[in-house]
Parts: structure tokens; C-alpha cells; sequence
């Protein structure tokens, strides 16, 4: 099973998220449940370097299965505000997966 831990700040902003795990819901390399959260994840951490010029704190397993990633502090009004909109938008897409797939995909959401 993928488990999403998402942790925010006092504020309820986003600081971090961590996807660690693997779905097994189709053969490996056939997987469309962990293909489906990895081009979510991944995607949303490239659009927050793309979009908003900001390199997320990262951790990644060697072997897969493993995803942390940290806000930097401190950032400007401006560019957090963006870079928390593509993190909600990358919650709600990893949600839907969880609605259809949840025997696969476990999202706990500190909010």
C-alpha cells in the first residue's frame, strides 16, 4: 500500500509531504496506481521548481517507494502562496486516486 503523509504548519499551509510504499495493484512495471501517484508527485514537485523558481528540500529512496519533501522557509508571500496552490491541487489529485483506488493508496492529511 502507498501511505501520503502530509504535514502542515500552524497556519494549515503545507510544510512537508512523504509517499513511501508501493500499491502492487498490477504486476511490476504494470502498476497503474503507482504510476498514477508518481506522475502526480512528481510532477507537482517539477511544476514548484518550474513555475515558482523553488527547489523543494528532497528525499528519495534509492530503490523507489520513497518521497519526502520539505517548503522552504521563508519564502516570499507571493511565491508560497503559489507553491501551496500546486501542493493542494497535488492532494486533491492524489484524493481521487484514493476514491477510486483505496485499497492501494492511504492519504492522512493533518488539517
Amino acid at each position: 500500500m502507498i501511505k501520503v503523509i502530509i504535514t502542515r504548519r500552524a497556519d494549515h499551509s503545507i510544510h512537508s509531504f512523504e509517499i513511501s510504499g508501493h500499491a502492487e495493484s498490477g504486476p511490476h512495471g504494470h502498476d497503474l496506481v503507482c504510476a498514477a501517484v508518481s506522475a502526480v508527485s512528481f510532477g507537482t514537485v517539477n511544476a514548484v521548481y518550474g513555475l515558482c523558481q523553488t527547489k523543494l528540500g528532497i528525499e528519495q529512496g534509492k530503490k523507489g517507494g520513497f518521497l519526502r519533501c520539505v517548503v522552504p522557509d521563508h519564502l516570499d508571500q507571493d511565491t508560497n502562496e503559489k507553491v501551496q496552490l500546486l501542493l493542494e491541487g497535488m492532494l486533491v489529485s492524489l484524493q481521487t486516486i484514493e476514491n477510486d483506488y483505496g485499497k492501494y493508496i492511504q492519504i492522512n492529511d493533518n488539517y
